[in-house]
């Protein structure tokens, strides 16, 4: 007869065990593993080796949490943005890092989208764009517009971006080969621009679209400052 084991049985960790800096960490683990459930307290609670509501001692809800962890997203972003760049390039690497993060976090950035944290980080990126738009020669309503195009742009293509890649690889694959399969069968007569630009539409990156949003909005921020400088 063999002895009773004398190893005591593994047991869960306690909401007491835990602190609002482990779940977060644990949120973004499983968002950077392309996970849609980072925010599910029975998937945190298996990632925590915890008891799942010990999550609701640290946040209030799932909409909490989703915020917090957010907005350490958003310093990510900010880390990675280089000193002493000018207005132009500041926007730039915002849009770089942001880019970059939603890619990381995708759960994150596609539910963010359409949201504010309302909290530090947050408040920071804010202040960057303000002071972007400040230096190239904006004020008032002007600035206020201004950031809020950068902003929600950001956000707009990041968001998007990041929620393409929580669909199924296969439906990626169809929505990514219409451009050279369906889109080059089209009726020429009914739709002669997409004929004519047809291979041309096939071979447009990610990239390229996304460099030429910031360049875009950067131009307009020039424009309206030449404009607000002949005034």
């Amino acid at each position: 007869m063999s002895k009773p084991s004398t190893t005591p049985a593994r047991t869960k960790r306690v909401g007491s065990q835990l602190t609002p800096e482990a779940i977060i960490e644990a949120s973004l683990r499983i968002a950077a593993r392309g996970s849609a459930d980072a925010f599910t307290v029975r998937r945190l609670g298996e990632e925590l080796g915890a008891d799942p509501t010990a999550v609701y001692r640290h946040f209030r809800d799932k909409d909490e949490l989703l915020l917090s962890v957010a907005d350490r997203t958003l310093g990510e972003v900010l880390d990675s943005i280089p000193e002493g760049l000018c207005w132009q390039d500041r926007l730039r690497a915002l849009a770089a890092g942001s880019l970059a993060v939603a890619l990381k976090y995708p759960a994150v950035s596609s539910t963010m989208a359409s949201r504010t944290t309302r909290r530090s980080n947050e408040f920071r990126v804010v202040e960057l764009i303000l002071g972007a738009v400040t230096e190239a020669g904006l004020d008032g309503v002007d600035a206020a517009v201004h950031y809020r195009m950068v902003g929600d742009s950001l956000l707009a293509y990041v968001g998007q971006r990041a929620a393409y890649l929580l669909f199924d690889p296969d439906v990626r694959a169809g929505d990514e080969s219409s451009w050279t399969r369906e889109y080059r069968l089209v009726d020429a007569e009914g739709f002669p621009h997409i004929t004519r630009l047809g291979q041309e539409l096939a071979e447009v990156t990610h990239d390229q679209i996304f460099q030429a949003r910031v360049e875009a909005l950067i131009t307009a921020i020039e424009q309206r400052a030449r404009a607000v400088r002949g005034a």
